[in-house]
């Protein structure tokens, strides 16, 4: 798996994944309060396969966590079966 450093871009509205400097990919949300509906993931050609989803979306879950006061909707498929296959993520879905 790639070294990926992770940021919230509030102002883009999402979470994304840099690796070597580079842009790899990103998880799009759009706030609704008290949710954060997640709606789009996307990683670059060059990263697949590479985690860098993965990574991206713990970022954003632990994020989103963190900051207590949001329950997500996973609208993005990518988001909604990595929940899914992660429980302990499960309690933050509204």
């Amino acid at each position: 798996m790639a070294t990926v450093e992770n940021r919230h871009n509030a102002e883009e509205s999402r979470y994304e994944g840099w690796v070597d400097g580079e842009l790899a990919g990103l998880a799009a949300y759009r706030l609704d309060e008290p949710r954060i509906v997640f709606t789009h993931t996307e990683v670059e050609d060059a990263f697949e396969g590479k985690g860098i989803g993965s990574a991206i979306t713990r970022f954003a879950l632990d994020d989103v966590r963190e900051r207590g006061e949001l329950r997500v909707v996973p609208q993005c498929p990518f988001v909604s079966s990595w929940i899914e296959r992660h429980p302990g993520y499960q309690d933050l879905v509204d």
